[in-house]
């Protein structure tokens, strides 16, 4: 394989990683669940977030190359599980862009202020926000993780920012006028337990995951081994300080059944600048949102940089057309799997809107995504019981957990949630898109044999 400059340092892991992980977005998702929320995400943590750190950390020691899962479901199970884990790792991501910039999109209408909230709703205005992020991203990662890096740590920056600017504003409003929604011991149990209930726990479970994503840029990495060891541990006190402080604040601002779910940070931060009564705090929603759209900037360029590694080495590999493992003359970056990712990302984010509310097409993106992405979980969890170094009690506990939580997340994430407007053209984007994208893998695995022997 080329050798990629190794230009990734322990900053930039833990800021890709939190870049990466934590999405404010998944704070109104837990909003709207009530204080109950902060029980499931620390439920959420311990069955499917700790597990994962473990399986990552030991899996990135034994192989930090270039790829991730891919390397990691190859040498556990062969080239053909290899490619079905990569082909399902790549193409989520090719339906998580979309629900990301909606989010993006959604949120910059906040920057205007109140003249521009309307925006939130008007589908051309998504469209064209989105489409132009994305590229921003594409092309800064086509130049090089040089200049591409600045985008993910940025991105981490205005992930963090606005989520402190947010606890503290909460934490004022609290001491001073007291919280929106009651916080009782009764009121940390969920009040009845359904299946839209169990559809939003599945999407913050999937708000956890994202540690595995820095190893496919293992070769870019210096002293990996030791990098992503110390990055996992490091960022991931931070993703869970942020969703259960952010979810705290969440509820302290708004009513639960008040939550927008596409921006309800913006929405949330106006409500206790208004409730504070403070001239000074004027322009906070509108800084709120503009860091909100810079940290899903970051992490649209985090996944764009990270899965594009997954064409590129199994294009190295011949498992997919040689093509796709070219590296730029000058910038030294695989620019082939860049401009495909960019493209067929483009389609979806025109196609997600089709027929649809911006709310909607939003809900069916996420709940398409977790499945799609919760396939290569699988592999993971099963190439970590396979390959571990050290059979203990507490590795073969987690590596259980983690594969009985991806399981139960498949399954919920088909439930459409409680105020989606048409169920059953929200099922069939979700079907249709999970059964098309997978099937698309298989039908790649029937190429010559021979081609995906050669590459083991």
């Amino acid at each position: 394989m080329t050798q990629l400059p190794r230009v990734m340092t322990l900053r930039d892991v833990v800021l890709f990683n939190i870049t990466a992980i934590v999405g404010l977005r998944w704070l109104t998702t837990a909003g709207r669940i009530g204080p109950a929320s902060l029980v499931l995400w620390v439920i959420a943590m311990v069955i499917f977030f700790l597990p994962s750190a473990m399986a990552v950390r030991e899996l990135a020691d034994i192989d930090p190359g270039e790829g991730g899962i891919y390397r990691w479901a190859t040498r556990a199970f062969g080239p053909r599980h290899g490619f079905l884990a990569g082909w399902g790792y790549w193409v989520n991501n090719l339906v998580y862009y979309p629900s990301l910039l909606l989010t993006s999109g959604a949120i910059v209408a906040y920057v205007g202020g109140p003249g521009f909230v309307h925006l939130a709703e008007n589908k051309w205005f998504i469209a064209a926000f989105s489409l132009g992020n994305l590229w921003i991203a594409v092309g800064l990662n086509l130049v090089g993780l040089r200049v591409g890096k600045w985008v993910q740590n940025l991105g981490a920056y205005g992930t963090w920012l606005p989520a402190a600017i947010f606890v503290l504003l909460a934490l004022w409003s609290f001491a001073t006028h007291g919280s929106a929604t009651p916080f009782t011991a009764a009121a940390l149990v969920p009040a009845h337990l359904d299946l839209p209930l169990l559809s939003l726990f599945a999407t913050m479970t999937f708000a956890f995951a994202g540690l595995e994503l820095a190893p496919t840029l293992g070769d870019e990495i210096r002293d990996p081994v030791a990098t992503l060891r110390r990055g996992i541990v490091l960022s991931g006190i931070g993703v869970v300080v942020m969703y259960v402080l952010g979810t705290a604040a969440m509820l302290v601002a708004l009513p639960a059944e008040t939550v927008s779910v596409t921006n309800g940070m913006p929405q949330a931060t106006a409500t206790l600048v208004e409730r504070l009564g403070a001239p000074w705090l004027a322009p906070a929603a509108a800084l709120v949102a503009l860091l909100l759209t810079l940290g899903n900037l970051g992490g649209v360029g985090a996944w764009i940089a990270g899965t594009a590694r997954i064409p590129f080495v199994a294009g190295v590999d011949r498992v997919l057309p040689p093509a796709f493992g070219k590296v730029h003359p000058r910038w030294q970056t695989p620019y082939v799997a860049l401009l495909v990712q960019g493209g067929v990302a483009t389609v979806f984010v025109v196609a997600g809107l089709a027929g649809s509310t911006v709310h909607d097409a939003y809900l069916a993106l996420v709940d398409t995504t977790i499945v799609l992405f919760f396939i290569p979980y699988l592999y993971l969890f099963a190439a970590y019981l396979r390959l571990r170094r050290e059979r203990t009690p507490l590795g073969q506990a987690a590596g259980w957990a983690g594969l009985v939580a991806v399981l139960l997340s498949i399954g919920l994430a088909f439930v459409p949630a409680a105020d989606v407007a048409n169920p059953l053209a929200f099922e069939a984007k979700v079907v249709g898109g999970v059964v098309g994208f997978m099937g698309a893998g298989l039908v790649l695995l029937r190429r010559p044999k021979g081609v995906l022997q050669d590459a083991v």
